[in-house]
């Protein structure tokens, strides 16, 4: 996948700010009891925070897919923001994991932030497409610089944005390095770290490859097929190696090896001919992801199987383009 097909050219939109811990759900919760929130004057005494800290909210609600824009009939060039299905069903009171307790809810917003149709192209870049795993803030700065730049169909953003998002990645992912310890205020200011992405590595950083703390199996088949269903591909079947190593796949997102992917995707699907779920299987020795049916169904399986125990939202879907649709709540809101 391009990086023209897979994401927007939007850039420095955080205000220089990481998502922090509860924004999400706060951002969730607000665009559900009232769609206006972040058009109104007073949105900084309803969200408690300050006037540029509401826009990073709005958008790192919109990037990791936990809210989408709807029309506004009085204003039509101010759109209105509502949450998504997938939002919903994820953050909302009764959703699957509202307070982020489990690490794999992390993930599953991670996927989102770096699955098609992403609003964080720099992030898209960095980890679909930067080819080192040792590297420094400059180099990452100029090798994104190059590639966005020459997409003909964008505009090229101003080198300091660039910058800006790359210095913002950099802080919402780096986790202590190795002989440090993580501490509480580093899981308050950024929840995204304890992932263990990226480390610091002397006076640079360094991709973590291969299995990742609290990356759950059925997570990872939930991404797989999620990817699928965004393709629009009628295809019901995909190479290892594909979702390993495709640019846009979660593979990449994840930072995972063919090796880890296909172990993961070992533990989360079913064995061979048992049951009706996903299945590995090997076609003129090559390893392949099955299953049958739509894939953005058997994608919502997989996410309501990894959260079984956890309090159900009935009726939404949480996998492939539906699930970034304003969700019902979301459209009454707004009549």
């Amino acid at each position: 996948m391009r990086i023209e097909t897979a994401a927007r050219p939007v850039f420095a939109r955080h205000e220089s700010f990481h998502p922090r811990y509860g924004w999400l759900k706060k951002a969730v919760d607000a665009a559900e009891g009232d769609p206006t929130t972040f058009l109104r004057e007073d949105a900084v005494v309803m969200l408690g925070v300050g006037k540029n800290m509401v826009r990073a909210i709005k958008h790192w609600g919109l990037a990791t897919g936990v809210l989408t824009t709807v029309p506004n009939p009085g204003r039509p060039r101010m759109p209105l923001v509502a949450p998504t299905n997938f939002g919903l069903g994820l953050l909302g009171d009764d959703g699957l994991d509202p307070y982020c307790e489990d690490l794999s809810t992390l993930w599953a917003l991670h996927w989102r932030l770096l699955s098609p149709q992403c609003l964080a192209p720099v992030w898209w870049v960095a980890l679909h497409e930067f080819p080192g795993v040792a590297f420094t803030q400059r180099e990452l700065e100029e090798f994104v610089l190059e590639r966005v730049s020459a997409v003909k169909e964008w505009e090229s953003p101003h080198p300091g944005s660039v910058r800006k998002d790359v210095a913002c990645l950099l802080r919402m992912y780096t986790a202590a390095g190795a002989g440090q310890r993580a501490t509480r205020d580093d899981v308050i200011d950024c929840p995204f770290r304890p992932l263990g992405l990226i480390r610091s590595a002397g006076s640079g950083f360094r991709f973590d490859l291969g299995r990742k703390p609290g990356l759950a199996p059925k997570i990872v088949l939930w991404a797989c097929l999620d990817y699928m269903a965004r393709l629009d591909s009628p295809a019901n079947s995909v190479t290892i190696s594909r979702l390993a190593g495709e640019p846009g796949a979660p593979g990449r997102a994840f930072r995972l090896t063919e090796e880890a992917l296909a172990a993961l995707l070992k533990e989360a699907v079913a064995p061979t001919g048992v049951g009706t779920g996903p299945t590995l299987t090997q076609v003129a020795g090559i390893a392949q992801l099955q299953w049958s049916g739509r894939s953005d169904k058997a994608a919502s399986s997989a996410l309501w199987s990894h959260y079984a125990r956890r309090r159900r939202q009935a009726g939404l879907a949480l996998s492939g383009p539906e699930a970034d649709l304003p969700s019902t709540s979301g459209l009454q809101a707004t009549a």
